[in-house]
């Protein structure tokens, strides 16, 4: 087979199966806008857009021409390839950047599968979690205007894919009745315990499984991800807890939401809003991954806290490491922890509920050990990358490269939730 993978940030959802595919015999194009990364037998083709993206016109669609740059720049790409008669079986495409919109301009009888990783809402959701009050009608349509581009790029598409059964389930129903929920999976070989793991801090400390490690991991650290809820409770915990170490790995830019209107960063702003011990916290920034698996294997108790968003990947590669996890209790958490099955579950909005959480771990070694074991198991079980998510998104590739029907797969009806059903 011919193949085609399109993500702006290569390898992003791909980094496994495409490199499989080519290392099984198919060969394999990836259309992407880095120009500094390879996977093996991957031929990777770079595009850049025709010009930077302009926000001007109305506001609620100020996103809508940098993802129309992306579409357009995919678009010529794929031009010149079916130019030099290099015409593919199977596209893959993350809807997200715009990057799908004009596939099936270009190659309409191809088949198509779109990686739909998140339709905005306005309610039942991020927007207004934390503020329900607040919650505008203009901050409603422009939400409903994000997702522009993404109706665009699966109107046509002949397959979806989705991660969770929570992000599946905020699609549309039209969306979701072509929709197969396929995690990327979770690499448990290299994602696993080891009780002899040691993480140097940059001040020379080295930190082991018998000293007291709270860890803290975030892409970037803001309200999304909790961090503000876990800086709120940071001094008590430190006052309950003398000899903890606190390791906390994330950058300082934005990944979703905005900026703090008293700080450039808001590790600036929770710093200067709240007290704690300084020589027991350490900001570690981005870690690369080898480094960043001996920061899960060392911690004691392990923190994830997100609005209703997409599913962090390093919530599940803690559970995979064993990590005894304090996570808060919001929907896209609950699918993969339960709370006291294989994880222990708190309110976002109460600081001082994931301060009692975290600390109840520490006292109870036997919690933790069965707490951990559980999450390593349920990860094994349901998002394991070689033996279930893997070969699951190898057989709908098949499936769709042989046009067979392809009614949606793996959609377990325990995690639906009937509110957010429409």
């Amino acid at each position: 087979m011919r193949i085609i993978f399109i993500h702006q940030n290569m390898p992003g959802q791909y980094k496994h199966l495409a490199p499989r595919l080519a290392a099984a015999g198919h060969e394999v194009v990836f259309i992407t806008r880095r120009k500094d990364i390879n996977l093996p037998g991957v031929r990777r083709l770079s595009y850049d857009t025709a010009r930077e993206e302009k926000r001007e016109g109305h506001a609620y669609t100020h996103h809508l021409d940098g993802q129309l740059l992306y579409g357009q720049a995919v678009a010529e790409v794929l031009c010149t390839l079916k130019n030099s008669q290099f015409i593919p079986d199977v596209i893959c495409a993350h809807s997200g950047w715009g990057e799908a919109m004009f596939i099936k301009d270009v190659f309409p009888y191809t088949p198509t599968q779109i990686f739909s990783e998140f339709f905005y809402r306005g309610k039942d959701s991020d927007i207004g979690f934390e503020n329900p009050d607040i919650i505008s009608i203009d901050r409603i349509c422009r939400s409903r205007l994000r997702n522009t581009h993404m109706v665009l790029s699966t109107i046509d598409a002949d397959a979806l894919i989705s991660p969770t059964i929570w992000q599946w389930q905020q699609h549309p129903r039209m969306m979701r009745e072509r929709m197969s929920v396929v995690h990327d999976g979770v690499d448990t070989q290299i994602c696993k315990p080891n009780p002899d793991a040691a993480f140097q801090l940059p001040t020379g400390k080295i930190l082991s499984r018998n000293d007291e490690v709270i860890t803290y991991m975030a892409r970037n650290l803001e309200p999304y991800r909790g961090f503000h809820k876990f800086m709120e409770g940071l001094g008590e915990l430190q006052r309950r807890r003398p000899e903890a170490h606190v390791v906390i790995v994330g950058g300082d830019g934005i990944s979703y939401g905005s900026k703090p209107d008293d700080a450039d960063t808001w590790r600036q702003s929770m710093l200067a809003s709240h007290k704690i011990d300084t020589s027991r916290t350490h900001f570690l920034g981005r870690l690369p991954y080898n480094d960043y698996i001996k920061f899960l294997q060392v911690s004691r108790v392990h923190v994830y806290l997100t609005y209703p968003f997409v599913l962090s990947w390093s919530s599940m590669e803690a559970m995979a490491v064993g990590c005894a996890m304090a996570a808060s209790s919001t929907p896209p958490v609950r699918e993969a922890m339960r709370d006291d099955e294989n994880a222990l579950l708190f309110d976002f909005h109460k600081p001082m509920e994931l301060v009692d959480t975290v600390c109840r771990l520490l006292d109870d070694a036997p919690l933790r050990d069965r707490l951990g074991q559980a999450a390593r198991q349920s990860i094994i079980e349901n998002y394991d990358l070689e033996t279930v998510c893997i070969p699951r998104q190898m057989a709908l590739i098949e499936q769709l490269a042989k046009g067979q029907d392809l009614s949606p797969n793996y959609v377990p009806t325990e995690f639906i939730d009937a509110s957010t059903d429409g």
